[in-house]
């Protein structure tokens, strides 16, 4: 990933491989295939990622035979974002399609 790098929402903040939570003083440091995994999902926040997408973006193949790969990031990053991994409401998965990160952006706080 590109140093100048950065991708946040309002609920999440990624510059390079540091991640910045609300309610977190100190930023997690990401490893680099967890930093790219979530910065791709930041580019379609809201939005279903299939697994095709991912392994293309993330990890440069088109080879979807064992995607266990992903699976394994996905779970490190949930470590890392949910309150509560195994009942994720950030990361989530869209079964038999890939995976769904939400995020907060201020459009859709609504007026204050």
């Amino acid at each position: 990933m590109n140093n100048d790098q950065s991708h946040s929402a309002s609920t999440l903040r990624l510059v390079e491989r540091d991640l910045y939570l609300p309610g977190r003083e100190w930023p997690i440091r990401l490893r680099p295939t967890e930093a790219g995994l979530l910065a791709t999902l930041l580019r379609y926040s809201n939005q279903t990622v299939s697994r095709a997408t991912l392994m293309r973006e993330v990890w440069q193949t088109d080879f979807l035979d064992d995607t266990r790969t992903l699976d394994v990031h996905i779970h490190w990053l949930r470590r890392k974002i949910e309150d509560d991994p195994n009942r994720p409401r950030r990361l989530v998965t869209v079964k038999g399609v890939g995976y769904c990160l939400r995020v907060e952006t201020n459009r859709q706080k609504g007026p204050q």
